[in-house]
């Protein structure tokens, strides 16, 4: 007798969701706590607190409903089969249009054209009601109806020009790959990851917003000079427009070897008035940088997409494994799809071990700006950053243990002050 696949998976997503409820739920506790934890009293003003905990609020009842209607469809897609009937569906609509449904990179486009179509049908009144009504109340949302849909559309484009060389190489390399077939696969995502990290912040992230350099001041050579004493190759300092649509602030760098940039939302300027609270914030990503977070995190995932390939190798020509998901033949998309189901359980614990691994570097950034003077001013800045994106002040600690890169404030904070406790 075959191994039921399917009902496995379908149980263990079921599984997955009780228990991620479960973890909501004391987050939704914690989020109704009427009063701040102790180590921010007199640090987040009663007026951010009240605001943060009503914004926290309507975004966790927000994700109840979202979940409970993402696990119903994802079951029911799986537990009915309507992946091989739609697969068929996709052939019948090839032959339709005079196509031959049995060439597999046809098929599959035809197919995920469809699986398109559905996702955003399905996400869509989320991500209206998202923006337009929780992020609007709160005074986030600085997007037009125009402007959502006019981003919307430049997506779907780029998944229409991008998708299909993309998944007509995949297919090619799995249909040609023979014994070394996980490392073709892997080398091939491996160049293809290092020529979207180069083309997207030029070709890409500037159809939906606009980047301008940091004029000339104090702010300009503060960082540069910060940059500078680290030997970090800043070749350009950007501010993005994120105020065209979300009052929500951040800072992130990127670029390869000699060739790296800065961007800071210009929201993060408007925020933080003193300049050395935005430099102490880029310090903390300097460190990153400095201590190489971001190789040993980009050398992880390399492993693991490696692993991921080579474990579907060892399953993509199961006969049992297809047809317990309902399909009688073998298609390369397909087989990617159900690997990525079956190894779940495996997934949802690497999840959890890379989130440890991202809240150590956090604490590790922290550290080495403190080291390097910026600790007041990094801890301003954390503040100010919590309150201006009125993010959650109270934290259920398996929650955060189980869903957060980083750790919560008051973690962070407490770190920050430690090395002074100690001093003194």
């Amino acid at each position: 007798m075959a191994f039921p696949y399917m009902e496995a998976v379908v149980g263990f997503m079921i599984l997955m969701y009780f228990f991620e409820t479960y973890l909501d739920l004391r987050q939704h506790a914690a989020l109704k706590l009427p009063s701040l934890p102790k180590t921010l009293e007199g640090v987040i003003s009663q007026e951010k607190f009240e605001k943060s905990r009503a914004y926290s609020l309507d975004k966790s009842y927000f994700n109840f409903v979202h979940e409970f209607v993402t696990i119903l469809l994802e079951s029911a897609i799986l537990f009915y089969a309507m992946l091989p009937w739609f697969w068929k569906k996709s052939g019948s609509f090839l032959v339709l249009v005079g196509l031959d449904e049995e060439n597999e990179i046809f098929h599959t486009l035809a197919f995920l054209a469809g699986v398109m179509i559905w996702s955003q049908i399905t996400d869509l009144p989320f991500s209206l009601y998202s923006t337009f009504v929780i992020e609007a109340r709160h005074g986030f949302n600085k997007q037009t109806t125009w402007m959502f849909f006019r981003d919307l559309f430049k997506g779907i484009c780029l998944s229409i020009l991008l998708g299909p060389p993309i998944v007509s190489a995949i297919i090619l390399i799995v249909q040609k790959g023979g014994p070394y077939l996980a490392i073709y696969l892997w080398a091939f995502m491996f160049v293809l990851s290092l020529v979207m990290m180069t083309l997207y912040p030029v070709l890409i992230a500037p159809l939906f917003n606009k980047f301008t350099p940091l004029p000339e001041g104090e702010l300009r050579e503060k960082i540069e000079k910060l940059a500078y004493s680290l030997k970090f190759p800043l070749k350009k300092l950007f501010v993005v427009d994120g105020s065209t649509r979300s009052s929500h602030s951040n800072a992130y760098m990127y670029g390869f070897f000699k060739n790296k940039r800065i961007v800071l939302y210009d929201t993060l300027i408007q925020q933080c008035k003193n300049d050395e609270e935005i430099v102490a914030v880029i310090a903390h990503e300097l460190g990153h940088w400095k201590l190489n977070h971001t190789m040993y995190s980009f050398i992880a995932v390399q492993i693991l997409t490696l692993l991921q390939f080579g474990g579907y190798t060892l399953v993509r020509n199961s006969t049992d494994l297809f047809r317990s998901f309902g399909f009688d033949t073998q298609p390369v998309l397909i087989g990617l799809i159900i690997f990525q189901h079956t190894v779940i359980p495996l997934q949802h614990l690497v999840s959890f071990g890379l989130n440890l691994v991202s809240r150590a570097f956090e604490f590790q950034a922290d550290a080495f700006a403190k080291k390097l003077g910026y600790g007041s001013a990094l801890r301003a800045g954390l503040v100010k950053l919590q309150e201006e994106n009125l993010s959650s002040m109270n934290t259920d600690p398996w929650y955060s243990a189980y869903h957060y890169s980083h750790p919560p404030l008051v973690e962070r904070l407490a770190a920050i002050d430690e090395p002074d406790k100690k001093a003194d």
